[in-house]
């Protein structure tokens, strides 16, 4: 019988919460029933397995990410708005450490499609116009921006950057200046399908 007041919204909160505090492989079903004081049995009344706690997690990380990038967008465009997504990323990265990781898990195609992962595309798609980037070159800049935010995210929650005086902080200031400074200089394509003489 489900416990009253027990939804699959509720658990997947407290699962977020959870993965903050201890890391999101540490969350498992078994983890989240001893943080309710049930048995493992009960949640499986509003949860299928711990793939889909996983899913639900990183499904509310996205949707919480895209209305804080949407709010720091507001009135902001060309390095304005790179910054304040930048920003903003950076800031859930290391405010939710265990919600960020959840966003890395490969969703599939259905369900990335209703997930407000669209919005994050569709956010820094808006940003890379401000530049005058169109396709292809839009998809390689989302590319670049994403493996450039979150290998520095990643990095700074690892450690990475504490064996050098220089700051974090400095160090991202530069590393969007630098971003700026490509996108706003963006390389022509070279035709690689025209043969050469």
């Amino acid at each position: 019988m489900a416990r009253a007041g027990m939804t699959a919204e509720r658990l997947t909160l407290a699962a977020a919460d959870l993965a903050d505090e201890v890391g999101m492989p540490n969350v498992t079903l078994a983890a989240l029933a001893r943080h309710f004081g049930v048995k493992d049995a009960s949640l499986y009344f509003h949860i299928r397995n711990a793939q889909e706690l996983r899913v639900r997690v990183a499904l509310l990380a996205l949707a919480e990410l895209a209305d804080r990038v949407a709010d720091a967008l507001a009135g902001r465009a060309g390095k304005d708005a790179l910054v304040a997504f930048a920003n903003a990323y950076r800031a859930y990265a290391t405010q939710h450490p265990g919600r960020y990781a959840a966003m890395q898990i490969d969703l599939d195609p259905e369900t990335a499609a209703a997930s407000a992962g669209v919005r994050h595309a569709e956010m820094t798609r808006a940003i890379l116009r401000g530049y005058q980037l169109t396709e292809p070159d839009q998809t390689d800049a989302v590319r670049m921006m994403h493996s450039t935010f979150h290998g520095f995210v990643s990095l700074e929650r690892t450690g990475g950057f504490r064996h050098t005086p220089r700051s974090a902080d400095d160090s991202w200031a530069r590393t969007l200046d630098a971003l700026h400074a490509v996108l706003s200089n963006w390389p022509a394509r070279s035709d690689a399908s025209t043969p050469t003489a």
